[in-house]
């Protein structure tokens, strides 16, 4: 927070902001990768939830904590077989076997093998008194959460607040088991049917608040690109099949599976994609799910001024925004997901753009969109590991069209402008009657024009401010020459020091600080062909 505070002012009480270099912001993420680690469970997942977070923290950052995984050493058996059997009763009597040795260790629980009638079943068992430790943790966060917010700005502390919030909602339903099982059961039920993909089923008779035991599904990790490529599986395909799936859940279920790293995916001996762990779940409400048809159409037809509204529509963007950098912005993204290459010089002249017509990108994310915004990156990372050349805007197009919503998008569009056509003539043959009666009044001397001045940058305050400092440096002046005058140096001393103090605040309220963004544009596929360069 002292750096922090340092780089916003150098002194810390005065002074122009600094210019961080990326490399002193990957440093300091090291040590704060360093840090979480040592915090335990808690900590892991809010770093887990800060490397899906943009709008809160620089991208040296978010590169820094994406490699944080969910792994850390399994508790001791004797340690974990109170929770199952205080849930389901002795483990000799409701398993015919059970291996002791977890098949996988996360902060918040673990996973075992065993079998039940005859099937092989995965085990997932909550660490044992993680809930004690979990809600201290989730204290510390509260209590810091005013201290960290005095140290940012309004834009960051309102990302803050809300990341907050969901993380404390977000850690305790991944907690919750029998919330995981309802989760797994629907989405299961929205894929049945559908064999090119497998939701592992739920054993309800072996499941309760803290053991959840599903059917075992098992597959080769999907980011094992050589093992994918040794048994003859259609990469490609597989990409289209990921991305089309959570398509589907976000779009058309309204549920959906919000943890898709590799870690949570397989790819089984029939070319199914697996699923695993759905502790880290969403849902998606009817508007966010129109607006995000809507965001993709605009996407897919390369219309920056839809694009543009979509996120104001729907918190993402400020209203105040410079549009038409905005809308460059969105261009430049765009050409990156579809592959094409991205010029440098043009990236830097619309970063000198941004520097000079806004203080901070105008970005916010929403607490409905942390989760979807989340899935849409990892997402699309698999996608590209699978197939550097996997193109998600032609995929996402096609599934579009193949669902009509690109056609019901356009039937909106043209009943909402017969609507505005319609509006506009009713407004038209009220303006004669109304421009007639302006004009009488201004012909009576009885027309007043009423004026709001708004002041956003403040200007007024500031003029305020100078005239002040402006009187009291005249009279500390005045005050040296007449005190030097009777012969009173020490009273002269002070009345000097006053006036040099009063002084530099004139100064300073004359000079305007440049801020700027302080970070490099990313972009995924530029920074994949460049590793492959290096390589």
């Amino acid at each position: 927070m002292l750096a922090y505070a340092r780089d916003r002012r150098r002194f810390l009480l005065f002074g122009r902001p600094r210019r961080v270099g990326g490399e002193v912001r990957r440093e300091r993420a090291t040590r704060l990768l360093d840090s979480l680690l040592t915090l335990g469970p808690t900590f892991i997942k809010l770093g887990q939830l800060l490397s899906t977070r943009p709008d809160v923290l620089p991208p040296q950052y978010i590169e820094v904590l994406s490699a944080l995984q969910d792994e850390v050493p399994p508790a001791d058996w004797a340690d974990a077989k109170p929770v199952v059997e205080a849930e389901l009763g002795p483990v000799e009597e409701r398993f015919e076997t059970f291996d002791t040795d977890p098949i996988s260790g996360a902060s918040l629980g673990q996973v075992y093998r065993a079998a039940v009638d005859g099937r092989e079943v995965a085990v997932k068992v909550r660490r044992p008194e993680v809930e004690e430790l979990v809600e201290a943790d989730l204290r510390v966060i509260r209590w810091s959460l005013p201290i960290l917010m005095y140290f940012v700005d309004d834009s960051r502390a309102f990302s803050l607040e809300n990341l907050a919030d969901e993380f404390a909602r977000t850690i305790r339903e991944e907690m919750d088991y029998e919330r995981e099982a309802t989760m797994l059961a629907e989405i299961r039920s929205n894929f049945a049917g559908d064999d090119r993909f497998a939701v592992p089923a739920v054993i309800e008779s072996h499941s309760g608040p803290r053991v959840l035991t599903m059917e075992y599904v098992g597959g080769t990790k999907i980011n094992d690109v050589d093992e994918l490529k040794r048994r003859g599986i259609d990469r490609s395909r597989i990409a289209e099949n990921l991305e089309r799936a959570y398509l589907r859940m976000i779009i058309d279920d309204g549920v959906f599976h919000a943890d898709p790293h590799p870690g949570n995916l397989a790819v089984d001996d029939e070319g199914r994609i697996v699923f695993y762990d759905f502790g880290m779940s969403g849902r998606v409400d009817e508007f966010v799910q129109g607006k995000i048809v809507e965001f993709y159409v605009a996407v897919a037809n390369r219309d920056t001024d839809a694009i543009l509204d979509v996120l104001i529509d729907i918190g993402t963007l400020s209203p105040e925004a410079d549009r038409q950098v905005m809308a460059e912005v969105m261009e430049l993204a765009i050409e990156d997901a579809r592959g094409e290459h991205v010029e440098q010089y043009r990236v830097q002249q619309i970063i000198g753009r941004i520097e000079d017509s806004i203080y901070e990108f105008p970005f916010r994310l929403p607490a409905n969109l942390a989760l979807v915004l989340r899935v849409a990156t990892v997402v699309e990372g698999v996608c590209v590991t699978l197939d550097p050349d996997f193109d998600f805007i032609d995929t996402a197009t096609d599934y579009l069209t193949e669902q009509g919503y690109r056609e019901e998008s356009v039937r909106r569009y043209l009943e909402e402008g017969g609507e505005r056509v319609r509006e506009s003539a009713e407004s038209a043959t009220r303006i004669l009657p109304k421009s007639e009666r302006a004009l009488d009044r201004l012909d009576r001397d009885d027309l007043f024009v009423r004026v709001g001045v708004e002041d956003a940058d403040r200007a007024f305050e500031k003029l305020a401010k100078r005239l002040v400092y402006g009187m009291l440096l005249t009279m500390g002046l005045f005050s040296i020459g007449v005190l030097y005058a009777l012969e009173a140096p020490l009273a002269a001393i002070v009345a000097a020091v006053f006036t040099a103090a009063i002084g530099i605040q004139l100064y300073r309220s004359f000079r305007q600080p440049r801020r700027s963004l302080g970070s490099a544009p990313q972009f995924t596929r530029q920074n994949l062909r460049q590793r492959r360069e290096d390589d």
